[in-house]
């Protein structure tokens, strides 16, 4: 089976009261205005405010109450 090539054009993915997936290249600026490039194939964004590693999604939205989540 052969492999997909990879878009070259960035795509972003909401997931309902979860991270924002990042697909390819991206550089996210975080709140105290620090840039960090997306190092990996897909990447996971905070969307919830909580993460222990923000920018980055750590899981702990699983954990909020659902009118919590984004």
């Amino acid at each position: 089976m052969r492999e997909p090539t990879p878009s070259p054009t960035p795509t972003v993915v909401m997931c309902p009261g979860g991270p924002m997936l990042l697909r390819g290249k991206h550089v996210v600026e975080d709140a105290d205005g620090n840039l960090h490039e997306t190092r990996r194939p897909v990447s996971a964004v905070c969307r919830c405010g909580k993460s222990a590693l923000q920018p980055w999604c750590d899981g702990t939205h699983k954990v909020l109450p659902e009118r919590d989540r984004p």
